[in-house]
């Protein structure tokens, strides 16, 4: 018995190199064959039209609802809970020429004091609030208002989270708990109320409304850049007249 398993070892191991060698001879001698396969899962990146990068950063204290938001936004589904984000979240969308990242950065308390680092980079600010956890608004709002110091210019989106739930406040006690009186006529605010769980729920804006508000804000700075920069290169032009006359 002994003999015959060495012997059966011996045939699989004989079996198991011969395979390896057919592979290696095909994938060497046959390469027409193996790019054909790959040709339908790959789209060369020159096939697709470019696209200009643009970044909404998504902040909120930890258990906001950040990751079920983003994973709405991107996916236009819903999904009764999700893992906390210790780290980062992200996620991708085409919009006309526009290549749009989601950028969730983690709210644990370690966490929070990095997320000035990537105010930098945001074309718009998405904030969003459990609108169930009276006790920590107050501490929302400090981060939210620390976070604005810094970046003056950024357009602001606060997202009342959860109004799915019955001990869910209602938008105009958030808007009074974020002070968001203070930041009239400072920059634009939109404050929406969201349900990541039961989107569209009650009084709840439809994270597909949101998404599109987003788009068109995103498109309106393209715009705005794309006016400023035909503004100076007018501008240079009439200089270099002037100069050359």
């Amino acid at each position: 018995m002994a003999a015959l398993r060495k012997l059966s070892m011996v045939i699989g191991a004989a079996v198991a190199a011969l395979g390896s060698v057919l592979f290696i001879a095909l994938s060497r001698y046959m390469p027409s064959r193996r790019r054909s396969r790959y040709q339908l899962e790959y789209k060369p990146l020159y096939s697709q039209p470019n696209y200009l990068d643009r970044q909404i950063l998504v902040l909120g204290l930890d258990g906001a609802g950040k990751s079920s938001i983003i994973h709405a936004l991107s996916t236009n589904t819903t999904r009764s809970s999700s893992a906390p984000t210790h780290g980062f979240n992200t996620a991708q969308i085409l919009s006309q020429g526009l290549r749009i990242e989601l950028l969730e950065v983690g709210g644990s308390q370690n966490l929070r004091t990095y997320w000035n680092q990537y105010l930098k980079n945001a074309h718009i600010m998405v904030f969003v609030v459990d609108s169930t956890d009276d006790k920590r608004l107050q501490l929302a709002r400090q981060e939210l208002h620390r976070l604005l110091e810094e970046a003056s210019h950024l357009p602001l989106m606060v997202l009342a989270n959860k109004q799915d739930c019955q001990l869910a406040l209602d938008i105009a006690t958030i808007h009074s708990e974020l002070s968001l009186h203070r930041l009239q006529g400072q920059r634009e605010v939109t404050l929406l109320g969201t349900s990541a769980v039961c989107d569209g729920f009650g009084q709840s804006t439809n994270l597909q409304i949101v998404r599109s508000l987003l788009e068109e804000r995103l498109h309106q700075l393209r715009e705005s850049e794309q006016n400023i920069h035909l503004q100076n290169s007018c501008w240079q032009n009439s200089f270099e007249r002037e100069k050359s006359a």
